[in-house]
């Protein structure tokens, strides 16, 4: 059941990079992780707050057709 939720985290860090400006990103990220404190176990959310601080990291892919 944890990874299950830890995965579902994963993907809402993923799903926030896609979908949002990197200002508003980590904004996005610090909120799954405040919530993500309560319900994964120490190991798991390490683990989180390793694999979003990568994520928060990396710069924002802006495709030209989107743009357009």
């Amino acid at each position: 059941m944890k990874s299950i939720l830890y995965n579902a985290c994963k993907e809402l860090i993923e799903d926030a990079k896609t979908g949002c400006a990197d200002l508003v990103f980590k904004e996005v990220c610090l909120e799954i992780l405040n919530r993500a404190k309560h319900i994964l176990d120490d190991e798991e959310f390490k683990a989180l707050v390793k694999y979003a601080s990568e994520r928060m990291q990396e710069k924002a892919v802006i495709s030209v057709d989107a743009v357009r």
